[in-house]
């Protein structure tokens, strides 16, 4: 197992990666998508964190350092997308995903670490207690735009 932060080439794995998220298909590497993954490599606070095995992307995590003006002007971190290939679930990759964002977040000093989740699965969120997220602190709220 590799753990390591995106590069250029990496588009097309993850894209087919994140059919196992859910997505129902890809966007081609073109026009806007393009711009966004162009945008995306070049900033140095949006981390694609991938977990590779036999040269295949099989889970990734995206880590997002935000910078803030309160907590003595320290940034904290957010992290979404974390998928794992169905194939490879229960084998440890996400959470080598997720610990390697925790890295990063630690090394930018981020006073902590938020993540969302959309599963209700009971399963899945003892995963996300059990990689050291706590789910009594705080509530989340989401507006759909």
């Amino acid at each position: 197992m590799i753990i390591r932060e995106i590069n250029e080439n990496d588009f097309d794995g993850l894209m087919q990666l994140y059919t196992h998220l859910h997505e129902t298909g890809v966007p081609k590497l073109s026009g806007e998508t393009q711009s966004v993954w162009r945008k995306i490599l070049q900033d140095e606070n949006h981390h694609i964190v991938v977990a590779e095995k036999d040269g295949i992307i099989v889970s990734s995590c995206v880590c997002v350092i935000i910078p803030n003006l309160t907590r003595g002007v320290r940034p904290y971190a957010l992290v979404e997308n974390v998928v794992t290939h169905s194939a490879y679930r229960g084998q440890g990759f996400a959470t080598a995903c997720l610990n390697y964002a925790k890295e990063i977040a630690a090394h930018s000093n981020c006073y902590k670490i938020m993540l969302l989740t959309s599963s209700k699965s009971e399963s899945t969120l003892e995963f996300y207690e059990r990689a050291g997220y706590n789910r009594n602190d705080k509530t989340a709220f989401i507006q759909w735009l």
